[in-house]
């Protein structure tokens, strides 16, 4: 904890431990959608369908809970699942239109 000095209020003090404790809590969230998505994206470039639609639900759960504790902003949840669903889709239906 940093020292009282005569400029600095109790009240700043306080709210300097908040932020890195958020921050901390937020980078450990984001971490987990992160994974979380490439796994799904994994999967679908393995061709996996099984597969694809469980670990998708996970990153939309994921997503859904970093956005209710405001760690991202809900509309920005709601476009990366989307675009995820979109992504995983193309990857899995590829070969079958190359065939």
């Amino acid at each position: 904890m940093a020292k009282k000095k005569q400029t600095r209020h109790k009240s700043a003090l306080k709210a300097q431990r908040q932020s890195i404790k958020n921050a901390i809590l937020n980078r450990h969230v984001k971490k987990s959608v992160r994974i979380a998505v490439r796994a799904v994206i994994d999967a679908a470039k393995a061709k996996d369908v099984d597969k694809v639609a469980e670990l998708t639900s996970k990153a939309a759960e994921a997503l859904d809970k970093a956005a209710k504790h405001g760690t991202i902003h809900w509309k920005a949840a709601a476009r990366k699942k989307s675009r995820l669903a979109a992504q995983a889709k193309i990857l899995i239906a590829a070969p079958a239109a190359a065939k």
